[in-house]
C-alpha cells in the first residue's frame, strides 16, 4: 500500500492492515509456475499427437491439421470436464489448463452442469456462453482487425 494511503488510515485500519498482513498466505509462486508449465506443456503434447495422427491417417497437411484437432482437444476437455476429471487437473495446474484451448472447453461445460437444472433452453442454452462468449467475440473481433490490416497491406502495399 503507497504512504498516501497509509496515512489516511486510523489507527485501528493499520492494525488491522498489520493483522491481515501477518496471516496471509504466502503462495509459492515458482512450484505454481512450474505445475503450470508441465501441466500446460502436457497438453500442448497431447494435441500435438493428435494433430499428427490427422496427417498421418487421414491425409490432413499441418495447415489443415489444426481445426480437427481444435475441435477433438474441446471435445475430450468437455468429457473430462463431465466426469470431474478436468476439474481437478486445472485446480492442480491453474493457468496451464486454462491457457491452451482447453481451458474454452471447459468454461462452456461448466457453465452448462451448472445450470443443467433450469432446463434445457434457459438453463444450459441461456448460460453455456456467458463466460466463453466474451472470448468468442474477442477472437472475433481479433480476426476482423488481422484481416483488414492484412487486406490493407496487400492492396496497398503491394505484398
Amino acid at each position: 500500500m503507497s504512504d498516501n494511503k497509509k496515512k489516511n488510515l486510523t489507527p485501528v485500519q493499520q492494525e488491522y492492515q498489520q493483522f491481515q498482513s501477518d496471516r496471509e498466505v504466502k503462495r509459492p509462486i515458482l512450484k505454481n509456475c512450474i505445475k503450470a508449465f508441465l501441466i500446460g506443456g502436457l497438453i500442448c503434447l497431447v494435441g500435438q499427437c493428435i494433430q499428427t495422427f490427422f496427417i498421418y491417417n487421414f491425409n490432413f497437411t499441418e495447415q489443415t491439421a489444426g481445426d480437427p484437432t481444435i475441435a477433438v482437444m474441446i471435445f475430450l476437455t468437455m468429457l473430462l470436464t463431465g466426469f470431474g476429471v478436468y476439474d481437478r487437473l486445472a485446480q492442480f495446474a491453474g493457468a496451464g489448463s486454462a491457457v491452451p484451448v482447453t481451458g474454452f472447453g471447459n468454461a462452456v461445460i461448466s457453465a452448462c452442469i451448472e445450470h443443467r437444472t433450469e432446463g434445457m433452453i434457459l438453463g444450459v442454452g441461456g448460460n453455456m456462453f456467458k463466460l466463453a462468449g466474451s472470448v468468442i467475440m474477442s477472437g472475433v473481433f481479433a480476426a476482423f482487425v488481422i484481416a483488414l490490416i492484412k487486406t490493407i497491406l496487400v492492396e496497398w502495399g503491394g505484398l
